[in-house]
């Protein structure tokens, strides 16, 4: 089954952090990658530039309207992603608690609709 991580957290504290804390971070998110990996789950995976850098788009009316900034004002902000196929949930779980989140950050597992050539929703 193919699951989505959606990686969250407080994109204000990341700024704050010495060069040696920022390449100790980048050395456990290598390492949490090498696992997915080494798991046979890695599919895909990217960071995302911070919420200032987004753009809102909404059709109303016909209208495009666009809006700079993330869709929603909120505490965390999604800051990447993983893609991986992982034989159940459990598994899924199991691999998304041994992401370098720290104490306030959080993952969401949501399983990906896949569909036939139809487009119809595959099982």
């Amino acid at each position: 089954m193919q699951y989505i991580f959606l990686i969250y957290g407080d994109e204000s504290e990341g700024g704050s952090n010495s060069p040696e804390e920022m390449a100790k971070s980048m050395q456990e998110w290598g390492d949490y990658t090498q696992y997915l990996k080494d798991k046979g789950y890695h599919l895909a995976g990217e960071a995302l530039y911070p919420t200032h850098d987004a753009t809102t788009v909404r059709v109303r009316g016909g209208k495009t309207i666009t809006t700079d900034g993330p869709f929603a004002e909120t505490k965390e902000q999604l800051g990447g992603f993983y893609l991986v196929d992982c034989p159940s949930l459990d598994e899924a779980i199991e691999a998304s608690a041994k992401m370098p989140v720290g104490d306030d950050g959080s993952v969401e597992i949501r399983p990906v609709m896949l569909f036939d050539e139809e487009g119809r929703p595959s099982s």
